[in-house]
């Protein structure tokens, strides 16, 4: 079985017998050594005492006293969010109801980034054993901004911090008008996956290098909707058969989720027969259909009705999808199992 995404941290943790994750101390230590908690060179000793503790008892309690004693206000919220973050970890079944329970009920003050790599450790469970470059790729899209560009007639979609480190360097070597026309490609000198290279994806998948033919490439797609049913049935127990649509042609249609910020803004003025305004066509980066395989975990208000899934880009032709809106915008009942 092939490796990927080894920076998830996948290997510090525990697959339960309901086939969760289980938070381990060493997923905490990794956690100590990010280095928003590490403490500075000028750090002061209340700090440096308690990272100190806690990389020798990751699971140690910590009192509201010690985290009050550290001198920098920065430092003190973090350290807040942090052993709040850890305590839920810990003291939940499994990370996937963690992240359900966040996504249901809000994250609250918790910075979005630990969502993120929640997402990112959870998807890397459910996508255990994948062997399709297509849908890996297209996962990154669940925890990874994504910067859109049309190249040929068609929409591509690469990783918008590579994207941005690349613009950063070019404009340290002052590129000259020149050099930018002899090189026009959308996306620099990153590789645009398809049959002949997505092999190399195994090799990188920790880079976020490869660029995704959203718009030209039937394959993509595809593995953008096998990726969404995975993530569903996984942390909601709901099987569903997701696939991409041009248009809702259903004059009916009960139900939309909005798959990020965008993506909603458009559905609610369709929903409300409504003009999206803000060139929402040319916007939309992602329309699919979503029907689920057993009625029982329908409201009853959508029935046998599909469910549309709405993702676009923002004004920056940047998209970040909330993966988060799948769990807490699905029309579901309380037959449907959370993980």
């Amino acid at each position: 079985m092939r490796e990927f995404w080894v920076a998830s941290g996948h290997h510090l943790t525990r697959r339960g017998d309901h086939g969760g994750l289980v938070a381990t101390p060493e997923l905490i230590m990794a956690y100590l050594a990010r280095p928003e908690l590490m403490p500075p060179d000028d750090a002061c000793e209340a700090e440096r005492n308690l990272h100190a503790a806690l990389l020798a008892d990751p699971l140690r309690p910590v009192s509201k006293r010690e985290i009050a004693a550290i001198a920098d206000a920065d430092a003190r919220e973090n350290w807040t969010f942090m052993m709040a973050f850890r305590d839920r970890l810990v003291g939940a079944p499994s990370l996937e109801a963690v992240y359900t329970m966040l996504a249901r009920k809000g994250a609250g003050d918790f910075p979005p980034i630990f969502l993120s790599q929640l997402c990112h450790l959870i998807l890397r469970n459910a996508l255990e054993g994948c062997d399709d470059p297509f849908m890996l790729r297209a996962a990154e899209l669940f925890y990874r901004s994504q910067k859109a560009a049309i190249h040929d007639g068609v929409l591509l979609l690469a990783d918008a911090e590579v994207v941005e480190a690349q613009q950063q360097a070019q404009h340290d070597l002052h590129a000259s008008p020149l050099t930018a026309m002899l090189h026009p490609q959308a996306f620099g000198e990153m590789d645009v996956m398809d049959d002949d290279n997505a092999w190399t994806y195994w090799s990188q998948s920790d880079a976020h290098a490869m660029v995704l033919n959203l718009g030209g490439n039937a394959k993509a797609r595809e593995a953008f909707c096998r990726v969404i049913e995975r993530w569903v049935v996984h942390l909601l127990g709901a099987a569903v058969k997701v696939e991409p649509v041009a248009s809702i042609e259903d004059r009916d249609w009960r139900w939309f989720v909005g798959l990020d910020s965008e993506g909603t803004r458009i559905g609610n003025a369709l929903w409300n027969g409504e003009t999206p305004g803000g060139n929402a066509a040319e916007r939309i980066v992602a329309l699919m259909r979503m029907t689920f395989e057993d009625l029982r975990f329908v409201d009853e208000r959508v029935g046998d009705k599909p469910v549309y899934l709405i993702l676009a880009m923002d004004a920056d032709k940047i998209v970040r999808l909330k993966p988060q809106n799948l769990v807490a915008g699905l029309p579901l009942t309380s037959a449907a199992s959370v993980a």
